[in-house]
């Protein structure tokens, strides 16, 4: 689905704008989606969409798109990008590590099931993302050299030691846990890439699930892909001060 660009006057003070990543980019959650994404599930709700609603970049390509892995930013998400480009935001790395059926396996299965899949998974973003992440940014920084490049990362999914319908106390931990060790890993491959890394957790803390007042959602029935991803208050309130204290 190609990206949204949309131009500003030419007195705008902000700079080019392009936003890349995953559905945590596109506003998945979010509701207000933009009709024209289709399955990208962009969101005038989400950080993006915020921020250059703020800030009346130059222009704005919204290439972020539900589902991305790495290979699918720079194999379709970099067209926006040049020399001109003041800004980029991008969070990648959840699919890559089985995100999504690391939440379907810890809601279906046993407790040691979950705790098994959530360690697959930190063992690959531990010995295999960074190595894709590196092209990732390799691909921005070719792309758009003079460009400022906010890696934003990923909140925890849930308050812990608090009472809980759902899932056990062991799955919400080791979630999170995986949460944090994805968080470490892409902010030590941004830091080396002379990138900023925007760290969400503190934002989102206290607004987790199981918090009683939710940055994010639980799982959703209909649609089913708004399961646990950020609300509309979790861009507003979550990524977006995030962002304008990196920008």
């Amino acid at each position: 689905m190609a990206a949204l660009v949309l131009t500003g006057p030419a007195q705008a003070a902000g700079p080019a704008y392009v936003a890349l990543g995953d559905s945590y980019s596109a506003g998945n959650g979010a509701g207000n989606y933009i009709s024209s994404s289709g399955n990208c599930h962009r969101s005038n709700s989400a950080y993006p969409a915020l921020w250059a609603g703020a800030h009346s970049p130059s222009s704005f390509t919204f290439a972020a798109c539900s589902g991305a892995v790495t290979s699918d930013v720079t194999g379709s998400q970099l067209g926006g990008l040049n020399s001109s480009t003041g800004l980029v935001t991008v969070t990648i790395g959840g699919n890559d590590a089985g995100f999504s059926d690391v939440i379907t396996t810890c809601v279906t299965g046993s407790d040691s099931t979950c705790v098994n899949r959530v360690n697959t998974a930190e063992a690959f973003v531990r010995n295999t993302l960074p190595g894709r992440l590196d092209t990732v940014y390799n691909a921005i920084h070719a792309k758009a050299p003079n460009a400022r490049v906010v890696v934003l990362g990923y909140p925890d999914m849930y308050t812990l030691n608090v009472f809980c319908i759902g899932m056990s106390a062991t799955k919400h931990q080791k979630i999170d846990e995986a949460a944090d060790v994805l968080d470490s890993t892409t902010a030590s491959v941004a830091a080396a890439h002379g990138f900023v890394f925007g760290d969400v957790r503190s934002t989102f803390k206290g607004h987790e699930l199981c918090s009683g007042d939710d940055y994010l959602h639980s799982l959703v029935i209909s649609p089913s892909w708004e399961s646990y991803h950020p609300t509309a208050t979790g861009h507003s309130a979550g990524y977006l001060p995030v962002l304008n204290a990196n920008d």
